[in-house]
């Protein structure tokens, strides 16, 4: 399990890294020059990427990585005090709890309540307001999260 246990942290590790630049785009970029142009227009463009978004790669990439992490969080549980554990572990609960669940407590409950708006309405054009700066609240979160399990599972391989 061990030559299993550093491939996977390795492949974790990269797609938690993935998956943070993913999120940095949008903290960084994207989000901002959806903020600048009109409601309507942000709206549909937001409502777009939440729908593309659901695709087999994207899901891929974010649920296997995921399911990586819960797999290296019961290796590093079962074997704890061997090198590199306490950061595997680390890295996954910093990817399950502010990836995995960030995303499904805050930011999916933010998309799906902007799905439901008429881009071109007063409601849609409160709801955006409101979504822009909660969303990129929880986005930073997400986004530190996900870096920080890369690093700290490069920190775990460094060890093992």
């Amino acid at each position: 399990m061990n030559d299993l246990a550093y491939v996977l942290t390795i492949a974790t590790g990269i797609a938690s890294a993935i998956v943070g630049g993913v999120l940095f785009a949008f903290s960084a970029f994207i989000m901002k020059a959806l903020a600048r142009i009109s409601a309507d227009r942000g709206i549909a463009a937001m409502q777009s990427i939440n729908i593309a978004v659901q695709n087999w790669l994207c899901s891929l990439l974010f649920f296997g990585t995921g399911l990586t992490c819960i797999v290296l969080l019961v290796w590093s549980l079962m074997n704890w005090g061997s090198p590199g554990t306490g950061y595997v572990l680390a890295g996954g609960i910093s990817y399950v709890l502010g990836g995995l669940l960030v995303t499904g407590a805050f930011n999916v409950p933010l998309n799906d309540r902007l799905a439901k708006v008429n881009p071109v309405s007063e409601e849609g054009n409160i709801v955006w307001r409101r979504f822009v700066p909660v969303w990129m609240v929880w986005n930073h979160i997400r986004t530190v999260a996900c870096f920080a399990a890369s690093i700290t599972f490069i920190a775990g391989l460094l060890e093992m």
